[in-house]
């Protein structure tokens, strides 16, 4: 073929330029110059090189994900139903507390018919 190239493949979208390099850098510094604090440097900082690949930088972005998900729902794997002891434990708490309840309550019942019982004594 001529120019060297296969069919449907344009080399020069493989390169940049340094002008374009140039023109970014402006761009990058006018954007650095509206968010900029007074104690930030006057220059924008470089932009950090990743020499990773795509697949393993999203490979790491989805297992901190995963991680995330995980640790939100580790203390919900961690409770446990109850076992047969701690079962008939609280239901035997459960069953006093109410005989204590109807022993009260009969308590009562028992003082009120007493009173007037009496109350209607001191009428006749």
């Amino acid at each position: 073929m001529a120019g060297g190239g296969e069919a449907g493949v344009d080399l020069s979208r493989k390169f940049v330029s340094e002008a374009e390099l140039d023109k970014r850098r402006q761009q990058r510094q006018e954007e650095w110059e509206k968010v900029r604090k007074p104690d930030d440097p006057e220059e924008a900082p470089e932009e950090t090189y990743d020499p990773r690949s795509l697949f393993e930088r999203l490979q790491e972005q989805k297992d901190k994900k995963q991680e995330e998900f995980e640790e939100q729902f580790k203390f919900k794997n961690m409770v446990r139903g109850l076992d047969q002891d701690e079962s008939n434990f609280l239901d035997e708490v459960s069953r006093q507390q109410c005989l204590l309840e109807k022993q009260t309550r009969d308590e009562e019942m028992q003082e009120l018919l007493e009173y007037r019982i009496s109350f209607c004594i001191m009428l006749v």
